[in-house]
């Protein structure tokens, strides 16, 4: 039996490598952080990460956390039908094309496989090349496929928790009233590999009880599959960590919700169309409230009387060295008063070996930081402010 079990776990994780959607979150993931390091030159003439930051974010914390939800799976015997995993797929290609990034969430990819599987199975449908597949499923509801999205939608809040505020990409944008004011963007995928059974016939039923969520059945068989989720954000009304883990603790909550529901479906399959429609709903609802709730808020990253307000910090740069942070106001540098851009980099030419700050940091509180500036040290010790749009264009002439 542990043979078995050791054979079908090679097997099923051999095919993720086939898995088309593992390429593809590769080329998105890369295409993205070129986009952004462009559009970072253009507002700051400099780019804050380099363009491999987001496929570095890809994989790491995502991985992880679907080797616990694996095992979650796995033991429950959360069983899904292969149609269900070819759709889902689908709709992950299909959602994003609409470059809204936000749309390859688990709430809208398995959301409409699961509302397809239905469709296709009432109308008897045939789908050219899976023919095969899509008619060994039944009409009847698949309370599983919620489930597996409530446990995915809870692995999104923990990434947007986790990771989406790392290294949150600066941008200049426009004010209500014409002005140009800084605000912070994230836009990233996260790969999480999960196990799912799927009727097969490899993996015989060890308990009675075993698989909790079946498909009638009596084998299984194990798959690796790559589950792409999208983040997309912008804030300009708050620190944009604080807004971000916001907006993670109440899509862990409503996974949480959505997952408790869809095991009531366990016993009355009709409830996890309930569950489904309420997760979209619901998750579409908690991207309009953070986009509401920026909106109603003065811009965060705008001119200060009290110094310059620094939108970003280049890592590895003498700035970040410092200990920098965004959000925080410069009021002084080398004793010199300073109100706007121009007035900083004056001060740093009075002493070329070395700098000396007066901060105010996101509490409102002082402090002072001050480093020893050597050759091949970043000129601008890599530091980003919010411009003018008059100097954009003068320097793009």
């Amino acid at each position: 039996m542990v043979q078995i079990w050791l054979v079908e776990l090679l097997k099923g994780t051999g095919k993720l490598f086939l898995h088309p959607v593992l390429y593809y979150l590769l080329f998105l993931s890369a295409l993205l952080g070129v986009l952004r390091v462009k559009r970072e030159r253009k507002n700051f003439h400099v780019r804050a990460h380099d363009a491999y930051f987001e496929l570095r974010q890809l994989f790491p914390l995502g991985m992880i956390i679907g080797l616990i939800l694996s095992f979650v799976v796995v033991a429950a015997g959360i069983t899904v039908p292969f149609a269900a995993i070819l759709l889902i797929a689908g709709f992950t290609l299909l959602w994003s094309l609409t470059t809204n990034i936000r749309l390859v969430s688990p709430a809208y990819t398995v959301g409409a496989a699961f509302f397809a599987v239905i469709l296709i199975a009432e109308n008897n449908l045939s789908i050219p090349l899976f023919s095969k597949s899509f008619q060994s499923i039944s009409d009847k509801v698949y309370p599983s496929i919620v489930v597996v999205m409530g446990l995915l939608i809870i692995a999104e809040g923990i990434l947007i928790f986790k990771n989406g505020a790392k290294g949150t990409s600066p941008k200049i944008t426009k004010s209500k009233r014409g002005q140009s004011v800084g605000a912070h963007e994230v836009k990233r995928f996260w790969m999480m590999p999960l196990f799912l059974l799927i009727p097969g016939n490899a993996l015989q039923l060890p308990f009675e009880w075993w698989p909790v969520f079946h498909l009638g059945a009596n084998e299984y068989s194990l798959i690796l599959v790559p589950f792409a989720i999208g983040f997309q954000q912008q804030v300009k009304g708050m620190l944009p960590a604080k807004a971000i883990h916001l907006h993670g603790r109440r899509v862990m909550t409503l996974g949480v919700f959505i997952a408790l529901i869809s095991i009531a479906s366990y016993w009355y399959p009709l409830v996890s169309i309930v569950a489904a429609a309420l997760a979209v709903i619901g998750r579409e609802f908690l991207a309009l409230l953070a986009y509401m709730k920026d909106e109603s808020l003065p811009p965060y990253f705008s001119r200060k009387n009290q110094g310059v307000m620094i939108i970003g910090v280049i890592p590895e740069s003498p700035a970040s060295k410092m200990g920098l942070q965004v959000g925080e106001l410069i009021a002084k540098a080398n004793g010199v008063l300073v109100r706007d851009e121009n007035t900083f980099y004056e001060a740093l030419q009075k002493n070329r070996a070395h700098c000396k700050l007066e901060v105010f940091d996101t509490k409102g509180e002082i402090r002072f930081v001050q480093r020893a500036l050597y050759e091949g040290d970043h000129h601008e010790l890599g530091v980003l402010f919010v411009q003018d749009a008059r100097k954009y264009d003068e320097k793009g002439a």
